[in-house]
């Protein structure tokens, strides 16, 4: 049985409406529109479906405040990327909490690292996208965020 209240599902798998519910709370967000009326009409999706999701369904990148990430990094084993990995994260206000790599094989090492994102310049998606920028940085796997 599962332990947490949350999930992180690949929106892929689930019905539109969620994701029209996120459409229609940007709109808000952005300013774009004045009137939740508006919002949904544009959205494509009823007031009530609105109303009923509305405090439940959160784009990925709106839960990163105050909330710890932790990734799996896969690199090539080169003098010197460990360390811009982590200047990387500190450069956009991350505070790694731990940080653990492999004894590296056939040229690779892989990096487990969890990080505070409460101060992150940013969202997660694009700390991610970030860590996968950098040179020589392999593989950036999502294991887990609390």
């Amino acid at each position: 049985m599962m332990s947490g209240d949350y999930l992180v599902i690949d929106k892929r798998v689930l019905p539109d409406v969620y994701e029209k519910v996120l459409f229609a709370k940007k709109l808000l967000k952005d300013g774009k529109v004045k009137e939740i009326t508006e919002a949904v009409k544009i959205a494509g999706i009823s007031r009530s479906v609105y109303y009923k999701y509305r405090d439940f369904v959160f784009d990925f990148a709106e839960t990163s405040e105050g909330r710890k990430v932790t990734y799996n990094i896969i690199f090539k084993n080169e003098k010197g990327l460990l360390s811009n990995i982590s200047n990387y994260i500190t450069e956009k206000g991350g505070d790694i909490l731990t940080i653990n790599q492999g004894i590296p094989l056939n040229g690779y090492a892989n990096l487990s690292i969890t990080i505070d994102l409460s101060t992150v310049d940013g969202d997660i998606k694009t700390l991610t996208e970030g860590l996968l920028n950098i040179r020589n940085v392999e593989k950036v796997e999502f294991i887990g965020m609390e």
